[in-house]
């Protein structure tokens, strides 16, 4: 495999992350992902939102564009558009996903536009000081939830599943052969794919859920992630698959449903419009 460095921009470092964030490891194997799959360099292109994930496409050297808060996956969807032989990689955060950008996220998923969603969740909006999102556990604590936060989350495989994107998987931050190979299928995947990427903020959750720093919390992600069982993930998806950890990891959804781009294609060649 070729230098990780190869693929960064030497002249933005040092990056902002705090010390033991998550997302050095999720932007790793984005980028192993990228090269083991052999997928042209020059023909891809990585989008983001607004959040501490969504500063790495600023640190990797493609094609990037960072985007307005909750904005990343339209201004995907127009890149895919506008030229369909782009490989599109969105990266995003749990708030920048699921809170402002929840409805770009569920119609995308329903297009199935030809576009490799990896969303970072630390359970809470980092960059804004520590905001409770869709995605913080319930009774967990956050500047915004000072008694404990009291909405259910988000699970993200059931809502992108049952929103029609036709790869979804979940890995963790600790378990970094999986989420690569994750990552990699969803690249493979002809529609949209979406890998959540279980991750730790140890300033903000880590720090005020009393959970230690982040060799402590890696160790929490060990001991509270199990991989799916073999042929359950329609029963996890339905909600009838017991499973005693807060995190369930594996492949969830892999299937196959028209293309949007390809779809609009054809829409073109019947109003005349392509030779």
């Amino acid at each position: 495999m070729s230098s990780s460095v190869n693929y960064l921009r030497a002249n933005k470092m040092p990056h902002i992350w705090c010390p033991g964030c998550g997302n050095g490891i999720v932007m790793s194997n984005i980028i192993r992902a990228i090269n083991d799959s052999g997928i042209d360099r020059e023909k891809t292109v990585i989008v983001s939102g607004i959040g501490c994930s969504s500063r790495a496409p600023g640190y990797m050297d493609f094609d990037t564009l960072h985007t307005a808060h909750g904005r990343a996956i339209p201004f995907a969807t127009g890149i895919k558009m506008a030229n369909p032989e782009l490989n599109v990689i969105v990266i995003t955060g749990d708030g920048d996903s699921s809170a402002i950008g929840g409805n770009h996220l569920i119609h995308g998923c329903r297009r199935n536009i030809d576009i490799t969603v990896v969303i970072v969740n630390n359970n809470i909006y980092g960059m804004t000081s520590g905001q409770y999102s869709p995605l913080t556990p319930t009774g967990a604590w956050a500047t915004t939830a000072q008694y404990g936060n009291i909405d259910r989350p988000f699970d993200i495989p059931r809502v992108v599943a049952a929103c029609g994107a036709t790869y979804v998987a979940r890995a963790s931050v600790f378990h970094v052969p999986q989420l690569k190979n994750y990552i990699q299928a969803g690249l493979a995947n002809k529609g949209f794919s979406i890998i959540e990427a279980i991750s730790i903020c140890p300033t903000y959750f880590g720090r005020k859920n009393g959970m230690g720093d982040a060799p402590e919390m890696l160790k929490w992600l060990k001991d509270n992630c199990k991989m799916l069982k073999p042929g359950d993930a329609g029963n996890y998806l339905a909600g009838t698959a017991e499973y005693d950890v807060p995190y369930v990891l594996g492949e969830f959804v892999k299937t196959t449903a028209p293309e949007y781009t390809e779809s609009y294609m054809k829409v073109i060649e019947k109003a005349g419009g392509a030779k």
